[in-house]
């Protein structure tokens, strides 16, 4: 075996190179191993290269790892600050409203007492000269009645003191306005949707996932539910459900039983042709057509999957690209949907 035939790429004795392999392309052995070490050493030589440029790779995602956890970090010790601050500000604001009507409480009360004693000395004098008025009255003697009478006889047609106008109601109108502003001014920022990064990984989405159960007051009368109200067969033998509100009358279609709200994620299995729709729960259940059918009013959108797939929503239509691997049963067709 000192002969190489690169034609037939083996090694062969002498008499194999004049018989089998005559006339092919055959070259000494240890030629050929000469030539394919200096390919292996050239193969080497770029697999050190890419390990080497891999191992860079490597360390620069290291480093990006440390940078994002720092860059984390960093963003929640200050985020943790703003609000530690904000709170701090919103508690000291708190206290300042609340000395505010402390000592508004305090003046007006102090204005009431003094009004209270006022009335108290008028009442007083009032009584000591209604005392008076009786006596005088009770008098006898008319000489001395009519000689008293004139100093007497003033009070009878004194209005007195006006009544106070009091309504507690409007004492603190002007602080509890400006705090009611403040927590609605508060609440609209509060409930501003903050940045979320878009998940791109099945793992990323599951962490919206929510689980659909299918409400059987919603359903079609050949729409068959099962697997704790999680699957729907269509069965036009089906026998007639019982009429609810909610039921759909013309159509094949179902709701889920719970709302959704934010983003929310779910996989869907399924076998022949079926529409997976999002509606609002006030959708119409019969009548109109354009009312009542996933994908042809602003309150439904629906994608329909059949030999391809095609997105509706009020009543235009747009082909959907997707797989189209025709080996793969339809049974074991997996259809993701999120919201957000």
């Amino acid at each position: 075996m000192k002969i190489f035939c690169r034609t037939d790429q083996q090694c062969i004795c002498m008499l194999c190179s004049m018989d089998e392999h005559k006339g092919h392309d055959t070259i000494s052995v240890a030629a050929e191993r000469t030539e394919k070490q200096k390919e292996l050493s050239a193969s080497r030589q770029n697999i050190q290269q890419r390990i080497q440029e891999r191992e860079e790779d490597v360390k620069e995602l290291q480093q990006e790892v440390e940078a994002i956890n720092r860059s984390a970090d960093k963003a929640v010790e200050d985020s943790e600050k703003i609000f530690t601050e904000l709170i701090h500000d919103i508690q000291k604001r708190s206290s300042d409203v609340k000395q505010l009507i402390r000592s508004q409480q305090e003046t007006e009360l102090n204005q009431v007492k003094d009004l209270q004693e006022e009335l108290q000395q008028e009442i007083k004098e009032l009584k000591k000269k209604d005392a008076e008025l009786e006596k005088l009255l009770r008098t006898e003697d008319h000489t001395q009645f009519l000689q008293k009478y004139p100093s007497l006889s003033g009070v009878c047609g004194s209005a007195g003191s006006p009544r106070t106008n009091i309504n507690h109601l409007w004492y603190f109108k002007d602080v509890m306005a400006a705090v009611t502003a403040a927590r609605d001014k508060l609440q609209i920022i509060l409930s501003e949707k903050w940045p979320q990064a878009e998940p791109k990984t099945r793992a990323e989405f599951l962490q919206y996932s929510h689980q659909i159960t299918l409400d059987p007051n919603t359903a079609h009368s050949f729409l068959v539910l099962s697997d704790g109200n999680r699957k729907i067969t269509f069965n036009d033998k089906n026998k007639p459900y019982s009429q609810h509100a909610d039921r759909f009358t013309c159509i094949s279609q179902v709701l889920s039983k719970d709302g959704l709200t934010g983003r929310c994620y779910w996989e869907v299995e399924r076998s022949g042709d079926v529409k997976i729709a999002v509606a609002y729960k006030t959708f119409g259940r019969s009548g109109d057509f354009n009312a009542h059918v996933f994908g042809y009013n602003e309150r439904s959108w629906t994608l329909r999957c059949y030999t391809g797939y095609m997105f509706r929503h009020n009543k235009i239509s747009a082909a959907i690209s997707g797989p189209q691997n025709r080996s793969v049963p339809r049974s074991q067709c997996r259809y993701s949907v999120f919201l957000q």
